[in-house]
């Protein structure tokens, strides 16, 4: 599972978008700064230093990337211009820290649009340094990601969460929270005004599940980095979510339940059986699973087939699914965050004896400070206090949930935002909660979407996959929306041969077949309000 888990989050980051050339006016004036790929002096963020620059020269051509075990290595990057990787470290005065800040950039500043683009990480890994840049170099952009000083580890915190004296090590804890995205989007613009003799155009945020939060932190935090941020599946309310998602193990834990993935998948098949055509079209997905109010208890006394035995679903199991789906309460009753959608697959969240890296760690390392503390021993009682406690440490911390979103509104900034309805790993309510939010705080749905448009993908899982069609040209309708102040109103997906197509509508409308024409074709459906 650990393996399988890494794998998909570090996958977060869109790697590629074809992008639409700005006019290379300010490069071709004969002003520009010659492109020698050197250390330079860099300006430090407020409340930083700058220990050291260095700069590296790289030729171009197909770029080919290690694995990094557990991982394995991305695919290949053909056709990369010639460019030049500057690493520049950090310091803060008492934190005891040194965060690399790696910019790469197109040594011809023919090749430079004029944008910059900051990449985003997931799980505990701040940014990659690897394809995630050079894809954005191939693509005109220069690129900056940044280890917040922790490393590039997205699953083992234990080099740096807690200190020698057991206590959590706040300064590394805020650098990956917050800080240390502003100060990237600072020094990067800096290395490339200096590289290029002329400023960024257009700064631009890319980033999923980690990524994501990172994106809407920037937004809440630092209105004025970014003219565009692409944020997608977010895992903000990170205070919550973070122990909402051991849920599954207090209920396997309390209900004395240990179902194997066979059993639980079932529960997914005949709840889409069920639902699937509430929107008009059979094509074996939930289109908007708050919709399917399918009861698991009609699957009671049923029996399916796993690893070649007959197995019945008893009723402990239909009830553990049953809370597992409607999420975390309290001892009272009271609900406290989000379950997973009905059709997200259960093998991340839901494998007995099996908790979530993310969610497991965040609980041993930060809530309990002890790495040998064991989430799925958790009784109902005991998860609440953890679920309090956290909240009320670390939701100023990283909670990343500030629905004032004003500045950036002011500032001019974009967010565009997906998330999928079979997110297995973040629930997709939870960023369904936040936007409700930001509503109330601004004037409601049609003000918001002047500056923040969210998009709900149906069959998508966790930053892609899943069996729905899915998000194609996200970071160049977001450069539209910037630079020519054409707003989306739809988000193409497609599947993988091009077969399927559907344009989903943005937030709070669904997208609803017209009953001509191919349903496969995405001309065929009209946006309706849910």
């Amino acid at each position: 599972m650990r393996r399988r888990l890494i794998m998909l989050m570090a996958a977060a980051v869109p790697l590629s978008a074809v992008l639409l050339p700005m006019a290379a006016d300010a490069r071709d004036s004969g002003t520009v700064s010659a492109t020698t790929c050197a250390a330079m002096p860099v300006a430090p963020p407020a409340g930083a230093k700058v220990e050291s620059v260095t700069a590296v020269a790289h030729a171009g051509g197909t770029v080919t990337f290690p694995a990094v075990p557990p991982l394995d290595a991305p695919p290949p990057i053909t056709d990369v211009p010639a460019r030049c990787d500057v690493t520049v470290t950090l310091a803060h005065p008492g934190a005891d820290d040194h965060v690399q800040v790696k910019i790469s950039l197109p040594q011809d500043p023919r090749r430079w649009t004029g944008r910059f683009q900051a990449t985003g990480g997931s799980a505990y890994l701040a940014g990659d340094f690897g394809a995630p840049l050079v894809s954005a170099v191939k693509n005109g952009y220069v690129a900056a990601a940044t280890d917040a000083g922790i490393g590039q580890n997205p699953a083992d915190v234990s080099g740096w969460a807690l200190t020698p004296a057991g206590t959590v090590n706040a300064p590394l804890l805020k650098n990956f929270a917050s800080r240390s995205l502003h100060d990237m989007a600072v020094v990067g613009k800096d290395v490339a005004k200096k590289f290029y003799g002329t400023p960024v155009r257009y700064a631009y945020w890319n980033g999923c599940s980690t990524g994501g939060r990172q994106g809407y932190l920037e937004a809440q935090d630092h209105p004025n980095d970014f003219q565009g941020i692409l944020a997608d599946a977010p895992a903000v309310n990170w205070d919550r979510f973070a122990v909402a998602t051991l849920w599954p193990q207090v209920v396997f834990n309390e209900e004395k339940v240990q179902p194997t993935q066979c059993e639980l998948e079932a529960f997914n098949t005949a709840a889409t059986k069920a639902c699937d055509t509430l929107d008009g079209v059979a094509d074996g997905i939930i289109d908007n699973p708050q919709d399917c109010h399918w009861d698991t208890r009609r699957l009671i006394g049923t029996t399916v087939v796993c690893e070649g035995k007959e197995i019945m679903i008893s009723a402990a199991t239909a009830d553990a699914v049953r809370k597992i789906w409607a999420g975390p309460v309290s001892p009272t009753g009271k609900k406290l965050w989000y379950g997973p959608n009905k059709g997200a697959t259960f093998d991340w969240l839901a494998k007995a004896g099996e908790p979530f890296t993310v969610a497991d760690t965040w609980v041993k390392y930060f809530v309990q400070r002890d790495p040998s503390f064991d989430t799925t021993k958790l009784t109902y009682q005991r998860f609440a206090q953890i679920f309090r406690e956290s909240q009320q440490r670390y939701n100023d911390v990283i909670g990343t949930d500030d629905p004032d979103l004003s500045a950036f509104a002011r500032a001019g900034g974009k967010l565009l935002s997906w998330h999928g309805q079979v997110d297995q790993l973040v629930p997709t309510q939870g960023t369904v909660d936040y936007r409700e939010r930001v509503n109330r705080a601004s004037g409601g749905n049609r003000r918001v979407d002047d500056f923040y448009r969210l998009f709900l993908l149906p069959g998508v899982a966790h930053c892609g996959g899943g069996p729905g069609p899915q998000p194609t040209g996200e970071l160049d309708a977001l450069v539209n929306w910037v630079e020519k102040g054409q707003a989306p109103a739809t988000l193409a997906t497609s599947s993988a041969d091009g077969s399927v197509t559907r344009n989903a509508c943005r937030y709070p409308q669904v997208a609803r077949f017209t009953g001509h024409g191919d349903p496969k074709v995405a001309a065929n459906y009209r946006c309706v309000t849910a």
